[in-house]
């Protein structure tokens, strides 16, 4: 849900060339840091405390980049990477509090690009999705050039 309550409404400082993340996590808290450092840096955002919530805003509008917890009530975000990934290219990052190896592999797997346990620096995050844009938007050259 957005800044102002309005779910599927995106909140932007202000052109609409900016890109679009959806971060979906259930803890309130976090969606409401993330959302304002994402801004900070000049993104809109939208936010989703779960994944039905974060089905039904996709349905509905175009987003860059998905920021996911894994450990949601309902349906995980494993398992929503998964079924996201069965139609859609849209690059995600899973951030989350299970960072061992075999999570990390397990999410990948499941159709993430990147992932990201907490706790984790903002400027990591922020590096990260330029990154993972930048590949999907097709400005990540194969051409080597001495």
């Amino acid at each position: 849900m957005s800044e102002a309550g309005h779910p599927g409404k995106p909140i932007d400082g202000a052109q609409s060339d900016r890109r679009h993340v959806l971060v979906i996590d259930d803890d309130k808290r976090i969606c409401s840091l993330l959302q304002r450092y994402l801004l900070e840096n000049g993104y809109m955002v939208s936010t989703a405390n779960d994944a039905a919530e974060a089905g039904r805003l996709m349905a509905s509008l175009t987003f860059d980049l998905l920021i996911l917890d894994v450990m949601m009530p309902g349906e995980d975000g494993l398992s929503f990477a998964h079924r996201v990934r069965q139609n859609s290219d849209v690059p995600i990052l899973l951030l989350t509090a299970r960072g061992e190896p075999e999570d990390r592999i397990a999410g990948l797997e499941k159709g993430a690009d990147d992932y990201l346990a907490k706790p984790f620096q903002t400027e990591e995050l922020i590096a990260r999705l330029r990154a993972l844009i930048r590949r999907a938007s097709g400005n990540a050259s194969s051409e080597l050039t001495a």
